[in-house]
């Protein structure tokens, strides 16, 4: 299954300020190389809903467990958590064609063998969550890669429908899978026959996007000067990027907060559909593509629904609707009823992960989008396994019904908190990468790559009456510098000639200098124009570059230049 279930959202659609809606949502079809892997990838959608279906109802078959049926969700969502910053720095760091070809492979492998162990009746919990498990890690590495690739499939003006398309493919799937993986279940006499036919579909649904990918030649868009960055390295860089990166730690916290508590739905659907409503796997089934089916209504609607809404209405809407579902779900016992609401909670499912997914992908540049994909995607999941044993545990030693209502509260009563994390308000900034017009700075001895820690000094001279709004000014560059690399950054007025004011940052290497140069946008370079506008001696600003000093052979590296 190629996406994850964060369903990738259009990035342009109207309603999002500095945004116009597109005229058409098919343009990108018409290239091969997209339309190919778009058909393969939601083909791969539907099989792995179907098996998130056999799978979940298998484990009904094998154990009365509400805590190890909750569990199949945990084991669905705990690899994302685990890794998913990992999957980002990797697919920030090497060749994403091959990064999606081995992980494509890694999930025929585990959905096969799970398939293997099934017709032979060698299954039993532990190894159905532990191969589960496997897939996942595969689901987990494979996300962030994926989404990254969508701008080097179209031209970007079809960008937007591009990623409504993948949009409406995997939530197509969400609709159909479910009910197809139940009617193959319920199709055998023993459900575990039916699942393990069901497993090996799955399997097969990889080999059509293997076939697209290798076919594929790929053209990276960009291609750092510089060598690539290490895992680690790349990871603390993803880190350090969100911590100083307000619009996307609203939008990671309202996602955290959303999918705790609608996890419950997700975990105790199973259930409610086996306990509750007396129902198969075949009526399982038609529960589960009931939210996708209304997940497809909410995915072809959100454009016409974000004309009409901010982002901040779409949640809230969505909240109160997920309240609802779960009271419904805990306390009404009618099929048709439940169906209902399932319906109107998918349309606000995928209407709300949308939202937040495009904030991600709106509020990070180029540089890092797969690793803030990454750290979103642990979020969600870190949401959902988090809740999924929650109330899995409630659910078993309490009731099923109490753990929906208790969810239900949770939500309720965070509403408030969440309201106050704004996302998509305002003017969004503008990501478009944009070097520094300066050469690389000389120097009388050049620095080794991973030398450091390096200190850059920036001297300003600024009148007296520029002052305090040079200060504000420079101290939103503050966030740029750390968000782009920097380990400590200040700025000092000299007491001696008060319209001398320095500006200093700590790099750990070279290399990271470099980079960060390599990192500015626009956005960024309108901030620091406004902070270079307040210099007003007739030289340039002037820079210096030192690196921590140790003993050497050859002389100092401690060179200073305008920029």
């Amino acid at each position: 299954m190629p996406f994850s279930q964060t369903p990738n959202p259009p990035p342009g659609t109207a309603g999002t300020p500095g945004l116009e809606s597109p005229p058409s949502g098919f343009q990108p079809l018409r290239s091969a190389l997209f339309r190919n892997l778009w058909m393969a990838s939601t083909v791969s959608n539907i099989g792995g809903w179907m098996q998130d279906t056999a799978g979940t109802w298998l484990m009904t078959v094998l154990t009365p467990s509400p805590l190890l049926i909750a569990l199949m969700q945990t084991a669905a969502s705990l690899p994302v958590v685990l890794l998913g910053l990992v999957a980002g720095a990797t697919a920030d760091i090497f060749d994403r064609r091959r990064l999606l070809l081995f992980w494509q492979a890694w999930m025929l492998t585990a959905v096969a063998f799970l398939s293997l162990l099934t017709f032979a009746n060698i299954i039993s919990p532990w190894v159905l969550l532990s191969l589960t498990f496997l897939l996942s890690i595969g689901t987990a590495m494979n996300s962030p890669a994926w989404q990254a690739i969508v701008p080097e499939l179209v031209p970007r003006d079809e960008l937007p429908e591009a990623v409504a398309l993948n949009s409406a493919g995997f939530n197509l799937a969400r609709a159909l899978g479910p009910a197809l993986g139940g009617i193959t279940v319920a199709a055998f006499a023993h459900a575990d026959t039916g699942a393990a036919w069901t497993f090996l579909l799955n399997s097969l649904s990889f080999v059509g996007v293997i076939y697209v990918l290798y076919q594929w030649k790929r053209r990276p868009l960009f291609k750092s000067a510089l060598p690539a960055e290490r895992i680690y390295g790349s990871m603390r860089s993803g880190f350090r990027y969100i911590q100083y990166a307000p619009l996307l730690k609203a939008a990671l916290a309202r996602a955290f907060i959303f999918t705790i508590f609608v996890s419950a739905v997700w975990s105790l659907l199973a259930v409610v559909a086996a306990r509750d409503l007396h129902q198969g796997a075949l009526g399982y089934g038609i529960l589960n593509g009931s939210m996708g089916l209304g997940a497809v209504a909410g995915a072809t609607s959100l454009p016409h629904v974000r004309r009409r809404l901010s982002a901040d209405a779409i949640i809230a809407v969505s909240s109160g609707v997920f309240i609802a579902t779960l009271l419904v779900l805990a306390y009404v016992h009618y099929a048709l009823a439940v169906i209902s609401m399932l319906l109107l909670a998918g349309f606000c499912w995928t209407s709300t992960m949308s939202t937040l997914n495009l904030a991600i992908q709106l509020s990070s540049p180029g540089w890092v989008q797969a690793r803030a994909l990454g750290i979103y995607q642990m979020v969600f999941s870190g949401g959902m396994a988090l809740g999924s044993v929650v109330w899995g545990v409630i659910a078993e030693h309490i009731s099923t019904p109490l753990s929906l209502a208790i969810a239900a509260a949770g939500l309720l009563v965070t509403f408030p908190l969440s309201q106050r994390l704004h996302v998509l308000r305002g003017e969004l900034p503008d990501f478009t990468p944009t070097v520094i017009p300066t050469r690389i700075p000389q120097t009388v001895v050049e620095p080794e790559m991973h030398e450091g820690p390096v200190r850059i000094l920036i001297e300003y001279c600024v009148s007296t009456g520029d002052y305090n709004a040079f200060v504000h000014a420079i101290h939103r560059l503050r966030d740029i510098r750390m968000r782009d690399g920097a380990m400590r950054w200040g700025v000092f007025q000299d007491i001696n000639d008060p319209t001398r004011i320095t500006e200093t940052f700590i790099m750990e290497s070279w290399i990271d200098y470099l980079r960060q140069r390599e990192r500015f946008t626009s956005a960024d370079r309108a901030v620091r124009d406004q902070v270079m506008g307040f210099h007003c001696a007739d030289s340039p600003v002037r820079v210096s570059y030192s690196i921590y000093a140790k003993e050497r052979t050859n002389g100092s590296s401690n060179q200073s230049e305008g920029t």
